[in-house]
């Protein structure tokens, strides 16, 4: 499906032209979207992720230096300021700031890359009572040219062969476009403070048992600039690394921590 263009200073609105304007979702969701230096995109994301029919959108800002917190306002987000640095330490200040009311917790990117109109899929599952997370990968579906470095295929690839091999799930990517029952994710535990979240979150599910889905979103080319992840091979090498210890570390803990309860 092809983005529209807004006509409005470049940016893009990432809608499906026959797509509804505001589908009904059937629960109340706040999206969490963490950013830095997402000027170019940053409107048309929360646009489109606003059409999609979530009660909200929650910008958390990690000290943009453009115009992204002005340009997420204009767009209707409700903009939070994350000065400490760290990807969960984002999301963990959007789930602090969302509506008591929320039902569901949807996460995103800021940079374009994710596409909006998979915001039903994602919560229909959980909606319906066939899980409580659903996870969106980006390595199923149709994936543009050049939206995904070979880093992240690899790592995503990785962590699917570990996740399989100790926990028996089958995930296919590290995508940060996914969603969650609320009341769940508030008894996780979550603790990663850095890009180790996305991994964090995959093992808990697992570890706990839950119910989840994963469907097809494919990927966009992100919107301006390069990845703050995988747009030069020194961040990617980083990223790498912390997943790869990440998961060792978490996994010990996640096995202390069941036994101290008293689970197999």
């Amino acid at each position: 499906m092809e983005p529209v263009s807004t006509g409005v200073s470049g940016d893009v609105t990432l809608m499906s032209r026959s797509a509804p304007a505001r589908p009904h979702l059937g629960a109340t969701v706040s999206a969490v979207i963490p950013c830095l230096d997402e000027e170019e995109a940053i409107f048309g994301v929360v646009t489109a992720v606003r059409a999609q029919g979530v009660a909200e959108v929650i910008v958390v800002d990690g000290g943009s230096r453009d115009r992204t917190v002005e340009r997420a306002a204009a767009a209707g987000a409700q903009v939070v300021a994350e000065p400490r640095r760290g990807y969960g330490r984002s999301l963990q200040s959007g789930i602090a700031a969302a509506r008591a009311d929320a039902d569901i917790l949807l996460f995103l990117d800021g940079d374009g890359s994710d596409r909006p109109e998979f915001i039903p899929g994602l919560i229909a599952p959980i909606v319906g009572g066939r899980a409580i997370f659903v996870h969106g990968s980006r390595t199923r579906g149709e994936r543009e040219p050049g939206s995904l470095s070979p880093p992240q295929l690899a790592a995503g690839y990785l962590a699917g062969v570990l996740l399989r091999l100790f926990y028996g799930v089958r995930f296919t990517d590290m995508s940060p476009f996914r969603a969650v029952r609320r009341d769940v994710l508030m008894r996780l535990g979550m603790r990663e403070t850095s890009y180790g979240w996305n991994l964090e979150m995959l093992m808990r599910v697992a570890a706990e048992r839950l119910s989840s889905v994963e469907i097809p979103v494919g990927q966009r080319r992100r919107v301006g600039g390069v990845s703050k992840v995988s747009g030069n091979p020194g961040a990617g090498i980083k990223a790498a690394w912390t997943i790869t210890v990440t998961f060792v570390r978490l996994l010990l803990s996640l096995r202390r921590e069941q036994r101290s309860r008293g689970v197999a």
